[in-house]
């Protein structure tokens, strides 16, 4: 048998076929049994290798969606076991931006008023030039169902549910992930210049579960967030991909001048959902963030 839309366990996704403007539905999965493509709810093997090397290969392939689409059409159906399910990252860097959306600006200015740092936010919404930052290297990116973490010195802890972009070594746009960027915002907030230890620390970047293989833009797409404690949900929130401020494209050619990535990059977009002030993430509870037409990325807090 095959896993279905929405038996895959954490890695659970809808399946919503190709749209009126062309989008891929073909997704990849890196497992501990080698790469897949699924469509329509359906498993073929792309590649029987499961090391970091031939991912990373399979990933720099500029000919990557038509090797998958011929896969879905070549290769018999294949089982895939949800607990092999990895993060679809190999040895790829991922990069964050930050300040895209309104929501964002809004609570970053909140958090840092009285450290005197409200108007940098502010003023980076509406540059030219992004914020971008190094989040993670590749080996420190947590998969689906696995735990992230709070920071030990932290109060104020939060998910941001993000749409995340892979990029080939050339700068092109390759697909869609979801990213968990877990944020210590009591660090942030007390001094702008804290933003790395805020954002870089153990178990703090979750990716997954799929790529979503498509050079196109997503424009209407829905994110959502779930966090739940005890078996009931603490909060819930939603955005859209088109409240997002700064182009996809515009993102990549910031993060792309004067910087090579040989393995690819992966590039989080920022987040529109903040959970409110008197909220922080406790020990033992679940985060769910679902992007349409990519799926699911579920974690707990360890």
């Amino acid at each position: 048998m095959c896993y279905k839309s929405g038996t895959l366990g954490v890695a659970s996704y809808e399946v919503n076929g190709v749209s009126s403007g062309g989008q891929s539905n073909v997704k990849l999965y890196r497992t501990t049994q080698g790469a897949f493509v699924e469509e329509a709810g359906q498993f073929h093997e792309l590649s029987p290798v499961a090391s970091t090397e031939a991912w990373d290969k399979l990933i720099c392939d500029v000919d990557l969606l038509n090797r998958a689409t011929a896969a879905v059409k070549k290769n018999s159906v294949a089982r895939v076991d949800p607990a092999t399910v990895l993060a679809p990252v190999g040895g790829q860097e991922v990069w964050a931006a930050g300040v895209t959306y309104f929501r964002s600006r809004k609570a970053r200015m909140e958090e840092s008023k009285g450290a005197g740092g409200g108007d940098f936010y502010d003023r980076v919404y509406t540059a030219e030039r992004p914020e971008l930052f190094f989040k993670a290297a590749g080996w420190r990116v947590v998969g689906p169902g696995n735990p992230v973490r709070i920071r030990s010195d932290a109060t104020w802890s939060v998910p941001e549910p993000e749409l995340t972009l892979l990029i080939n070594p050339a700068g092109k746009l390759v697909g869609y992930t979801i990213g968990n960027d877990m944020s210590s915002r009591d660090i942030e907030g007390e001094n702008p210049l804290y933003l790395p230890q805020a954002k870089v620390y153990d178990g703090s970047c979750a990716l997954g579960p799929c790529i979503l293989l498509s050079p196109q833009r997503l424009s209407e797409t829905v994110i959502r967030l779930q966090i739940m404690r005890q078996n009931k949900e603490l909060f819930s929130g939603t955005t859209s991909i088109a409240e997002l401020k700064r182009d996809p494209q515009e993102l990549i050619q910031f993060l792309f001048r004067d910087h090579s990535f040989p393995r690819g990059v992966f590039l989080m977009t920022g987040t529109g959902i903040v959970p409110p002030d008197d909220m922080t993430l406790q020990h033992g509870d679940s985060i769910r963030i679902t992007i349409d037409g990519i799926g699911a990325l579920e974690n707990h807090v360890a």
